[in-house]
């Protein structure tokens, strides 16, 4: 009698939920969207051009979706990691100067915002005097 393993996963959290087929509610839905707009584009195409450059037409405006279904880095999806680069390249300021909040000078400021403070009080007292 042969025996036979079935290999587990050491980490439960990257196991995710089938649906239908052997593929999770993600990639069904993104195979969906790319049917959806890759198979009437293929018609539409075949209409203007040969079948060949509707196929490679079609599998161009689908690419995209199947990267999007499939794609996985460090458990995050496509969408992430591309808002990551986004943000990174284009919405965050290139340069990012190293400030450091020393503490002396925290307390100095503290200590200069009493000194206003006092100031401000003393001058009304001496303006409540005058009248």
């Amino acid at each position: 009698m042969a025996a036979s393993y079935i290999s587990v996963p050491r980490d439960l959290t990257k196991v995710k939920s089938k649906v239908m087929f052997n593929l999770t509610k993600r990639q069904l839905i993104c195979f969906g969207v790319a049917v959806l707009i890759g198979v009437p584009s293929f018609f539409l195409l075949k209409e203007i051009t040969k079948v060949n450059t509707a196929v490679m037409g079609m599998m161009v405006i689908m690419m995209p979706f199947f990267f999007l279904a499939m794609y996985e880095k460090n458990g995050q999806p496509l969408e992430v990691i591309l808002n990551h680069m986004i943000q990174a390249i284009f919405i965050r300021p290139k340069i990012r100067p190293y400030k450091t909040d020393n503490y002396y000078a925290a307390l100095e400021r503290q200590a200069q915002a009493e000194k206003e403070v006092d100031r401000i009080v003393q001058n009304s007292k001496e303006e409540r005097t005058k009248h």
